[in-house]
């Protein structure tokens, strides 16, 4: 009986054995020996807390990046694979997951952040490890780093921009409004110095805390004063409040036109386009834009995550950032962060904006910059648009970077 048993055990192992061997024959011939490993790219957004309805399309954008990456071959037999965090809309935890991608997951690089002070968290974390990171938001200058790719707009290419064709095209006397974060304050300064050296006429500043709703005060000031425009940098759901409030105390686009840096395509579907038709927007990209390769991508789009999906700036930046990194480690095996960051500095690509290059000095991109009208459809027609690329200018030339930064450091909140 013993016996019979260990020649049965020895049977099973034989089995086991040339079963071993025929997959390490099937793997050999379907190409197993030359499969590189994969790249894995961690993704920090929030995906809950109060940022969540602004970053979730976010993840949908990179998504679709590395499905026509994977898809087309672009990396041969290497696949991207995603590692999403929930950011959780906290700076601090956001810092913490990407330590945790980076020390444990061992991505190759980041994609992620919305504000700034979840970026500068980030940030820190990055340039620790000599990372990668690519940010997808316009934001307010004032930094660059090696490890870092900035994919979103500098404020000479939104913000200074809008200013300018507003003063131009609709009056000298404005007034602002914004959400009290470093964004606003430093934009804001920085169009205050525009103001002055057009010889424009600052009628009011206000800011007000995250998340605000009561506009009384900010209307009836507005409504006093008749400025020509409004400048808004107020975010997330304090838009539907103060575009609700202008509209009830009679004021509309005709007679007093918002410009805000913040209110998308997203955000007119959330609010009822209806609220903000005739106010103006400035991105570098909007879904209304007419070329070929903004065709293919809405529609790429729209067939993956459904035909009544918008698109917006931040989520086209970050779609961007993906093929600019797949551009950049083609012929890697494996990642070398070094070699990848040195042949992002070389990268052009035709996006869906338009042709865009990293600026090798800056680590941002050379981006066109355009101001939309809000349609009743829930899009924008465009109504100016930059004659070429806008060379990125983190630090504004007409102040030093060491003044800049001393500018930044004396915000109050202690930026």
């Amino acid at each position: 009986m013993k016996r019979g048993l260990n020649r049965g055990r020895v049977s099973l192992q034989l089995a086991a054995l040339l079963a071993a061997v025929l997959a390490g024959f099937i793997w050999f011939f379907a190409g197993g020996h030359n499969r590189k490993p994969d790249i894995k790219i961690g993704v920090l957004h929030s995906l809950s807390g109060e940022m969540s309805s602004a970053e979730a399309p976010l993840v949908d954008a990179i998504r679709l990046a590395v499905e026509e990456s994977n898809e087309s071959g672009a990396l041969g037999s290497q696949k991207i694979e995603m590692v999403v965090a929930d950011c959780r809309s906290d700076a601090d935890y956001c810092a913490q997951q990407a330590e945790k991608l980076i020390t444990r997951d061992h991505v190759n690089a980041l994609f992620g952040c919305w504000t700034s002070s979840c970026r500068r968290a980030v940030k820190a974390v990055v340039e620790k490890h000599r990372h990668l990171l690519f940010y997808p938001l316009r934001y307010e200058g004032l930094e660059q780093s090696p490890d870092i790719i900035y994919t979103g707009a500098a404020p000479n290419q939104q913000i200074i921009p809008m200013a300018k064709w507003a003063l131009q095209n609709k009056g000298r006397r404005i007034y602002m409004v914004g959400t009290n974060q470093i964004y606003t304050r430093l934009a804001n300064l920085m169009v205050r110095d525009l103001v002055n050296a057009r010889g424009g006429e600052l009628l009011g500043e206000r800011y007000l805390p995250p998340g605000a709703s009561g506009m009384a005060t900010v209307v009836k000031e507005i409504a006093a004063l008749r400025p020509d425009f409004v400048l808004s940098t107020l975010d997330g759901a304090s838009n539907l409040h103060f575009y609700h409030a202008l509209r009830e105390a009679g004021i509309d686009a005709e007679k007093t036109p918002v410009f805000s840096a913040s209110i998308a395509e997203n955000d007119l579907v959330m609010m009822g386009p209806e609220l903000v038709v005739g106010h103006y927007a400035a991105w570098s990209y909007f879904q209304s834009l007419e070329n070929e390769a903004n065709k293919i991508f809405v529609e790429r789009f729209k067939q993956r995550f459904g035909s009544s999906r918008v698109i917006n700036d931040p989520m086209e930046a970050s779609y961007i950032g993906v093929k600019l990194f797949v551009d950049s480690v083609r012929g890697q095996n494996p990642v070398n962060l070094g070699q990848a960051k040195s042949m992002l500095a070389l990268q052009t690509m035709q996006a869906p904006e338009g042709i865009v290059a990293v600026d090798p000095a800056s680590r941002h991109l050379w981006k066109a910059a355009h101001i939309g009208r809000a349609r009743a459809d829930g899009q924008f027609d465009i109504v100016w648009k930059s004659p070429q690329a806008i060379q990125p200018s983190p630090f504004p030339f007409y102040r030093t970077r060491e003044e800049w930064l001393a500018v930044r450091k004396a915000l109050p909140g202690g930026w």
